[in-house]
């Protein structure tokens, strides 16, 4: 591998590391090809075990209350459990955890969204679906070379899902969440906001996080460099002399915000549809 091969491999995997004049770091680093390679092998393969459990226990329960079952029953079944281990059972474990499993606990590694935020039921179940075909039909070929020449080490997933791993040694995730600065609540509200890079978002977030650890000058002056880089991508940009750490705090807890409102008001809708199909017809009565 040449000088310039070595150099580009190691800023693939590392596109979310600032290190400041005074050599303070923010590490934000993606998980390594190899660790990801490894919690999937982990828990992919705990899932498989556990379907073909769950096979094995069914045809055994299943023979003394089925005696002659019919192949459409059979196969009914045999559908549903696959579903469930091949699609249920990583959806409910990445959002119950949000973002860990298995697999990432061993190495140390969350799913997070490209901005750092945490990963939601709609990022979880298309890096589900579509693991259907890239992990378990294609035995996860397509996802690993995915992996190793993408950027931050995404699989095929991640990049429908807008999703990545990240390395989760730090107790960063145990932080507490960032709270709006009430003198900017109101221009936040207002404020538009979806310019902002989801990689600007993610060091500024991080940097929140780690704020209280870092020297008096490098904080003063990295919180001024992040609210610079920020600023452009906002309209209209804050009130005069407002502090850089409370302003990256507001446009953070911003989109925090609507992005929960977003949630909600999906839900509300499902909920809606969900009725509207258990409904009856308009003036249409059932049989007396």
């Amino acid at each position: 591998m040449t000088n310039g091969d070595a150099a580009s491999s190691e800023r693939m995997m590392t596109p979310d590391l600032m290190v400041t004049g005074e050599a303070v770091a923010l590490e934000v680093l993606p998980a390594s090809p190899g660790s990801r390679i490894l919690a999937g092998f982990i828990d992919y393969a705990l899932y498989s075990a556990g379907l073909v459990a769950t096979i094995i226990t069914g045809f055994t329960i299943g023979e003394s209350i089925f005696p002659d079952p019919s192949e459409a029953l059979v196969l009914a079944l045999v559908s549903l459990v696959f579903l469930g281990w091949v699609v249920g059972a990583p959806l409910a474990v990445e959002v119950l955890t949000r973002g860990r499993s298995a697999g990432r606990m061993v190495t140390g590694s969350r799913i997070v969204r490209d901005d750092g935020g945490a990963v939601r039921l709609r990022h979880s179940l298309v890096r589900a679906l579509v693991g259907v075909v890239e992990i378990w039909l294609l035995a996860g070929t397509p996802a690993m070379a995915a992996c190793v020449v993408t950027r931050r080490g995404k699989r095929l997933g991640d990049l429908l899902a807008g999703t990545y791993a990240v390395r989760d040694r730090n107790g960063a995730s145990d932080a507490p969440p960032i709270l709006m600065p009430p003198e900017l609540a109101g221009w936040a509200a207002a404020a538009d906001l979806r310019a902002l890079p989801g990689h600007l978002a993610l060091v500024a977030r991080t940097f929140l996080q780690r704020a209280s650890t870092m020297q008096p000058q490098a904080r003063v002056r990295l919180a001024m460099q992040l609210a610079a880089q920020a600023e452009p991508y906002v309209a209209p940009p804050p009130p005069p002399h407002t502090h850089p750490e409370r302003f990256l705090a507001a446009i953070l807890a911003a989109r925090r915000d609507r992005e929960f409102m977003l949630e909600l008001r999906d839900r509300r809708l499902e909920d809606r549809a969900r009725d509207a199909l258990g409904s009856q017809p308009h003036q249409v009565h059932p049989p007396a």
